[in-house]
C-alpha cells in the first residue's frame, strides 16, 4: 500500500474522470489519498469530494496564492469546518516568495492564523515553501516556541536547512516528483538526511509528473513512481518505502483510518 498525502482532485483537469483517477491509484496500490484545499471559500467542494469516496480525505485552508483574497479567514473558522470527520489536516498555507501572488504580510498572517487551528485541533499543517527559506523557519520556531503543533513541508525544494529545522521542530518531509528530475540532486542529497520516520511521498497532481510521465497531467497513481526513486535514493526496497511512508502518514495524519483489510 501507498498513500498520497497531497493531491488536488478538486482542480479542473480531474473534473471529467475522477471517479476513473481514484480507481486507477487503487489499481496501482494507492489505498489512501489526500485532497487538499487551496480556499476556504470554496471547501463544500473538497468536502463533497471526500465524502464520495472511502479513501479519500481532504484538508481545509488556504493557499499563499491565495491569501490576499481570502485575508478574513479566522482561526474559529478554521476550527469549526475541521470538525468534518473527513477533514484530515489543516492547510495549505505557508510562504510563495517565487510568484509573489498575494502581498507577503497576507501570507505570513494566514500562515499564523492556520499554525493557530493546528496546534488547535491537533491536525498537522500542509506547509507550502516556495523560495522563502529563512521566513518559514523563523516563523516556525517562533510558534512552535508557543506551543507545539504537528506538520509536514510538503512538496519539498527548498534548501536542506529548512528541511532539518523542520525536522528538528517535529515536522515531517514530503517528496513529490520533484525528487524524480535529473536535476534534483541536491533534494536526493536533502532527502538521505531525513529520519526515516519524518519521510512521505505525495504527488500535488495534477503538477510534477514523475517520469515516464514527466510534462503529462499528474495523477495519485503516479505516486509509486516518486516512491520507487525515494526507494532507491535512501537505498531500501520499494516495499520497505510503502511500509514506512505509509505507517508515517497514518501517525503523522491521525485522523485518517486505514482501508479496511490493510494492515
Amino acid at each position: 500500500m501507498l498513500v498520497d498525502s497531497h493531491c488536488h482532485l478538486d482542480f479542473p483537469d480531474f473534473a471529467e474522470e475522477r471517479a476513473a483517477i481514484v480507481a486507477r491509484a487503487k489499481a496501482a496500490g494507492v489505498r489512501t489519498m489526500v485532497t487538499i484545499s487551496t480556499r476556504v471559500r470554496r471547501f463544500d467542494e473538497i468536502k463533497a469530494i471526500a465524502e464520495a469516496y472511502d479513501d479519500v480525505f481532504c484538508s481545509v485552508g488556504t493557499h499563499p496564492h491565495n491569501a490576499g483574497e481570502e485575508r478574513g479567514i479566522t482561526v474559529d473558522e478554521l476550527v469549526k469546518l475541521a470538525e468534518h470527520p473527513k477533514v484530515v489536516a489543516i492547510g495549505e498555507a505557508g510562504l510563495d516568495y517565487h510568484y509573489d501572488k498575494a502581498p507577503r504580510d497576507d501570507q505570513a498572517v494566514g500562515f499564523r492564523t492556520h499554525i493557530a487551528a493546528s496546534r488547535i485541533t491537533g491536525l498537522p499543517l500542509v506547509i507550502h515553501a516556495r523560495e522563502a527559506d529563512e521566513d518559514i523557519a523563523a516563523i516556525l520556531e517562533e510558534e512552535t516556541g508557543k506551543g507545539v503543533f504537528p506538520f509536514v513541508l510538503h512538496c519539498f525544494s527548498s534548501g536542506k536547512a529548512l528541511a532539518l529545522k523542520g525536522v528538528e521542530l517535529g515536522g515531517y518531509v514530503s517528496f513529490s516528483g520533484i525528487l524524480t528530475f535529473k536535476n534534483s540532486a541536491e533534494i536526493r542529497d536533502t532527502a538521505r538526511e531525513i529520519p526515516r520516520d519524518r519521510l512521505l511521498v505525495e504527488t500535488d497532481a495534477p503538477y510534477l509528473a514523475p517520469p515516464p510521465y514527466r510534462g503529462k497531467r499528474n495523477e495519485p497513481a503516479y505516486v509509486v513512481n516518486t516512491a520507487a526513486v525515494l526507494a532507491e535514493t535512501i537505498g531500501v526496497s520499494n516495499e520497505e518505502i510503502a511500509k514506512l511512508t505509509t505507517d508515517n502518514f497514518f501517525r503523522l495524519f491521525s485522523r485518517a483510518t486505514r482501508p479496511i483489510g490493510v494492515a
